[in-house]
């Protein structure tokens, strides 16, 4: 008979994976951050690094990027395809010397990342808290849907009927107007 985790179990369990991902990430030669519809990987080059001095290959499912005739900061496949023509990369002054920054377009706009290219540690995507998006970032099919969704809660938190159930008691009030007795 198993018994699932106490929740103490499970929370330490969660901050143990989360400890071991932190420090797996962290030894990478390059930061990264996405969103649920891109992805930027920010690496540290030195002060006197200039566009010219840079070798970045970046295609549909594929990404290369580091400091000509050095070893590549990132190399390899995509877990997803990218939009390459509205990806970027841009050298950008620290205080420390240079960011390589990299803007890479998801072209499946639903789906979080476990990493940026095969092969490289894996985050935990289940544990991904997105960020509150505005109804006009959503494409006119989608936002129709969560309109629709909010505008049905709202129906239900006041006690009225949501708009499946107004359509039924439409649909139903027709019938028995066209067939009065039945």
């Amino acid at each position: 008979m198993s018994t699932s985790p106490s929740p103490e179990e499970r929370e330490a369990k969660d901050k143990a994976a989360k400890a071991k991902e932190q420090e797996e990430q962290s030894k990478l030669p390059y930061r990264w951050t996405q969103t649920i519809g891109d992805l930027d990987i920010t690496a540290s080059v030195p002060a006197n690094i200039k566009g010219k001095d840079m070798d970045v290959k970046i295609t549909k499912t594929t990404i290369r990027a580091g400091i000509r005739g050095q070893e590549p900061l990132i190399e390899g496949t995509l877990p997803h395809p990218i939009v390459a023509d509205d990806s970027t990369w841009t050298l950008e002054p620290t205080p420390r010397g240079k960011d390589l920054s990299i803007h890479l377009d998801k072209s499946n706009k639903q789906e979080w990342w476990p990493h940026v290219v095969t092969g490289a540690p894996k985050i935990d995507t289940s544990k991904i808290t997105p960020e509150n998006s505005k109804l006009s970032d959503l494409d006119g099919e989608t936002r129709g849907m969560v309109e629709k969704m909010m505008w049905d809660q709202r129906q239900k938190e006041m006690g009225r009927p949501t708009s499946d159930e107004q359509k039924k008691m439409d649909m139903l009030r027709k019938f028995q107007e066209q067939h009065p007795g039945e």
